[in-house]
Parts: structure tokens; sequence; C-alpha cells
């Protein structure tokens, strides 16, 4: 290949090709000003891959540390989740806690003769013989955890009281008085039906679930009852794992949840009464055995039932 120039006043260069085997020889004239364009044009190329070559690097950098970043918060979320765990698994040994002392007031009553209701007594006043458990799948977290340790400390703080009054009562073989039904036929102040408590208000399963009432199971067909006079204002099947549900408002932010029942009885609208019959005991909606999930709640937020009981 052979460079020669032209001797005219606009330079040009002429580029020959000379083949190995004997074929024509091949020329390109390149003027001074294509030479200057192409000298142009591969140094914005090369500016264009540099810039290129080094967003790409530095993208590449970034979306390192972005991942760097999740990551870490990941495992920070991991952490506070386990935590959360161990203090739900820690509230509900609690809550096993205070029914033993529950089932010890209740041992004490009847060795002394002295009768009573220990606030979170079995209805039976016996050990269960029906399992059934059920309700909406909730999965703890720290508001419904911190209520149920409230709830603990409230009924700690009852349960002294009560064992108080009994070691009293014991003394002097009397019964407080002071223990009876108020007689406010709109308050929630009764069992809504017969049977076995298989599942308390609070943290369960080990801490992996939050139950916002209890269950009392029975057979299929065991009637439900209003626990306090009141306008149902719903009546039909639930679609969140209740099943056939009734609702009842009480009025002063009262009100009452009666669910997975086999058959309804009433009406949104219906004005009910105290003890009145308002469904049959089933095991619709999530449930794994016949019995009522039975909730309090106060001004919308579900409370432990058993005071009222």
């Amino acid at each position: 290949m052979a460079l020669q120039e032209n001797s005219n006043d606009k330079r040009e260069y002429t580029i020959k090709i000379i083949p190995h085997q004997e074929e024509s020889i091949r020329s390109v004239h390149l003027s001074m000003k294509m030479l200057k364009q192409g000298a142009v044009s591969l140094a914005v190329g090369a500016l264009l891959f540099v810039g290129a070559f080094s967003y790409a690097a530095y993208s590449s950098y970034s979306l390192q540390s972005d991942e760097s970043r999740i990551e870490d918060l990941q495992q920070v979320n991991s952490l506070q989740q386990e935590q959360l765990l161990q203090l739900s698994r820690k509230a509900n040994t609690l809550q096993d806690e205070v029914d033993e002392l529950n089932q010890l007031e209740s041992e004490l009553r009847q060795l002394s003769g002295i009768e009573g209701s220990a606030a979170d007594e079995d209805a039976s006043g016996e050990s269960a013989v029906h399992d059934g458990q059920g309700g909406p799948m909730v999965k703890p977290d720290l508001q419904n955890v911190n209520a149920v340790l409230d709830d603990v400390e409230k009924r700690i703080k009852a349960r002294r009281a009560s064992l108080e009054q009994l070691r009293e009562a014991i003394k002097e073989q009397q019964i407080n008085g002071s223990l009876g039904y108020s007689g406010n036929s709109a308050m929630p102040s009764m069992w809504p039906t017969s049977g076995d408590v298989s599942s308390p208000y609070g943290l369960r399963w080990n801490g992996s679930d939050f139950h916002p009432g209890i269950d009392i199971a029975n057979d299929y067909g065991t009637p439900i009852v209003a626990t306090a006079d009141g306008i149902v204002t719903v009546a039909g099947w639930n679609s969140g794992g209740y099943g056939n549900m009734v609702d009842i408002d009480h009025g002063n932010g009262y009100a009452t949840r009666y669910a997975h029942a086999e058959q309804v009885v009433v009406s949104p609208g219906q004005s009910v009464h105290r003890g009145q019959v308002i469904a049959y005991m089933g095991s619709t909606g999530y449930s794994t055995g016949p019995h009522v999930h039975y909730e309090i709640r106060v001004n919308g937020q579900a409370i432990n039932p058993v005071g009222y009981l």
C-alpha cells in the first residue's frame, strides 16, 4: 500500500492497494477535508465510547450499592420480625400462666366450697372435650402484641384482686356479694353458648396468630344466643374467614360478633334481646370443627370477652 501527496493547492492523498497476486491495483483518493472529518468522527466516537463506558460503570456500581442497601434492610426487617415473634411467644406464655392461675383459683374455690367466678373460667368448669377452632388469620404485629400484653397485665391485676377476695372469703367463709351480675341488659354479660373454650383471646399457636375473640366448641346445631339487647347490623356470610356471622350493636360503643354458624336465624335491622337465639353452631369459614367465635368490640377495638362473661 502506497501513499502519495499531490502538489496542488488543495492537498489530496491517494492510497493505493497492491494485492500479492497479479490483480489490478486499486486507488483510494482522500482530500484533506475528508481526512479532517474522519479524524473528528474518530475523536467524537472515542468520546462517546468513553462516556458510555463511564456511565455503564457508574450504573453498575450504583446498582450494586442499591442491592447492598436493600439486602441490609431485608436483614434488619428479618431481625425485627424474629424479635417480634419472640415477643409474641413470650406473651403467649404469659397468657398460659394466667390461665393456670385461673385453674388454680377454680380448684381453691371448689376445695373451700366458696362460690365465685374466676374471670377466665370455662363455662362448664370441666376439661374441654371439643376442640374446634377458627377465626380470621391475622399475623401478629406490634400493635396487637402490645394489646395482648396490656390485656395480660389487666388480667393479672384482676386475678390478684380476685385471689385477695378469695383469701378474705376463706377467712370469713362468706361470699363477696359484689361479684354478681350488674343487671344492665344492653351490656354483654353472659356466655353466647354452652361448650368448651377451645381457643382463648390473644396470641395462640406459639405466638404465630392473634385471635381477637374466644372460641367455644360444641356439637353442630348448638344454639347461639345474643349476650345483650341490641340491633342486628350483620347477618349472613362473611368472606374474610368468619363464615356465617352475626354482628349486634348494643349502643354506647359496644358490639358483639358470633361467627362460623351453621345457620343464622336473625336479619339485619332486627331488635334482639339478651338470651335470644340468633344462630346455630357450625363450622363455616376458617374453622377446624363446630364452634362459635365470639368477639366483643368497644368503639371498633376487639377486647378480651372473658371479663364480660
